[in-house]
């Protein structure tokens, strides 16, 4: 257990590869386990990038600390907690941390604005067309974050939404175990069929898309608070339809499935592992990847299924236990690089392979990927390539998100305000590190699936799975095509759902609800 002391206006070097988490003025007790290298330096996936780490993050990942050399930030929040003085200390991160200072807009003027929010999105806009700044730089709620990192905290029904735009209907992609969706029947491939607050009020999901589009079913949600109570007639995957009356509750982000998160598959006699990563934020993923891949060295697993398809990102420093554990043979090797902006190169740095008891050497691993996947799981891909024979790696699905860079987190405490921003891109062995039209154009194997939700994640028959398992055997599928852009991509899958002002979790976890 770590201790640490973050005064105001000190960096929260969250290594979250799209977003990341800080640590307020208080003290607070982290649950990180030192690394080897014993420096908790840590890059934002969301991850802070990614996804998105890098969107919902991008390519680095989030561990609390302070800067390298121990000092402040140069970011000192002041004043009473006046919308204008959080505006003044959101500028003041930009013009010293954002990653692509000749990117951001210098017109804008501050006072224009009644929202931090809608203040970074205008002074990032120049970086955004130019797809640098994907969403990924935001502003969240310090207690929501770190409850979330350290806990997986979250409220809701802890189902994940998927919008279907050509014919406007809404699926249920994921269901957290022990959450209330789940325990009133939802799970994968579950369509929402109408919303209110009582029986007498069902709004169909049609007339609430017709009425305001997709945010017209967020609202209809309702708040992410517990106790908020929805009536919700569904079908389940095998057609029975259910009406029931659930009351959103606080329950924990488990990062890998007890159902499905580590599996073993008989391919024709062969053993190959199946692992789904749900998100790298909590940070107790790192000991459940220690747990599965014990599984999959116990089980003489060579060939992997890395299911990386709504993961969004989260730490760094769990994307690193990742690769530690894909790292046997290769202690001591690069595994990334961080880099700053010039004027904050000081902060640079490289992370190495270190040894895991249970870590592997595959000979052959298939990563599964949508435009949701982003930020730390872009990073662990990224960061692989170099290591994996050019036939024996490949993407599976769609294309990624691309953010292979990260945010750090920059907090007025008393304001409960943490400005997540882009500071940070992460590249690999090879130096490779510019995949903002996502990772399809870089992994030197692609095969195009469907995300199909009518058969359950880590199933065989699961297109994406089974198009896989078809790669692993050496047979031949067709590539993937298309940039990451939103647009020619959605068309051929789902669609997260996404709240116009998502939660601390909503930005880490795509279509969380």
């Amino acid at each position: 257990m770590l201790r640490l002391e973050i005064r105001p206006g000190k960096r929260v070097k969250d290594r979250k590869i799209l977003l990341g988490a800080a640590c307020a003025t208080m003290k607070i007790d982290l649950a990180l386990t030192p690394r080897p290298h014993a420096r908790l330096i840590a890059r934002t996936a969301l991850s802070v990038t990614l996804a998105l780490a890098l969107a919902a993050c991008g390519g680095g990942g989030s561990n609390s600390t302070t800067p390298t050399g121990g000092g402040g930030t140069g970011v000192q929040p002041t004043g009473t907690c006046s919308i204008a003085n959080q505006i003044n200390f959101a500028d003041d991160v930009l013009n010293e941390w954002y990653l692509f200072p000749a990117l951001l807009d210098n017109t804008v003027n501050a006072a224009n604005f009644t929202t931090v929010q809608s203040f970074l999105d205008a002074r990032v806009a120049p970086a955004r067309a130019q797809s640098r700044d994907k969403g990924f730089t935001f502003a969240t709620s310090i207690a929501a974050e770190n409850a979330l990192i350290a806990s997986g905290s979250s409220a809701g029904f802890g189902i994940r939404l998927s919008f279907d735009t050509v014919n406007d209907r809404v699926f249920l992609l994921e269901t957290f175990e022990n959450a209330p969706g789940f325990q009133a029947g939802m799970d994968r491939g579950t369509e929402l069929l109408a919303i209110g607050t009582s029986s007498a009020n069902l709004q169909t999901i049609p007339a609430l898309i017709a009425a305001g589009g997709p945010q017209a079913v967020v609202d209809a949600l309702g708040p992410s608070d517990p106790g908020v109570t929805r009536v919700i007639r569904f079908a389940q995957a095998g057609g029975a339809v259910v009406e029931a009356s659930i009351a959103k509750a606080d329950f924990s982000l488990d990062p890998i499935s007890d159902r499905y998160g580590a599996l073993i598959i008989n391919d024709g006699g062969k053993n190959v592992g199946y692992l789904n990563l749900r998100t790298f934020i909590v940070e107790d993923a790192g000991n459940q990847l220690r747990d599965a891949f014990g599984l999959f060295n116990s089980n003489g697993v060579t060939e992997l299924i890395i299911d990386f398809r709504y993961n969004g990102g989260g730490l760094v420093s769990v994307s690193e236990t990742f690769g530690d554990l894909l790292g046997q043979g290769r202690v001591g090797q690069l595994w990334s690089e961080t880099i700053l902006r010039a004027s904050k190169s000081a902060e640079n740095s490289t992370e190495f392979f270190q040894n895991e008891v249970n870590s592997l050497q595959a000979t052959k691993i298939a990563f599964i990927s949508t435009s949701s996947t982003a930020s730390a799981s872009e990073l662990v891909i990224n960061s692989m390539l170099p290591y994996l024979d050019a036939d024996n790696v490949a993407l599976i699905g769609g294309n990624t998100s691309g953010k292979p860079v990260g945010q750090f987190g920059f907090d007025f405490d008393a304001c409960d305000l943490r400005v997540r921003a882009v500071t940070f891109q992460t590249v690999n062995a090879n130096n490779q590190g510019d995949y903002f039209d996502g990772l399809a154009g870089t992994v030197p194997n692609t095969c195009q699936a469907t995300d199909d939700i009518s058969n359950p994640l880590g199933d065989a028959n699961e297109t994406s799975v089974a198009t896989a398992l078809d790669f692993l055997a050496g047979r031949n599928c067709t590539a993937i095509s298309g940039k990451s852009d939103g647009i020619a991509q959605r068309q051929s899958e789902l669609q997260m759902m996404r709240p116009e002002q998502p939660t601390a979790a909503q930005y880490e976890i795509p279509g969380l609800f």
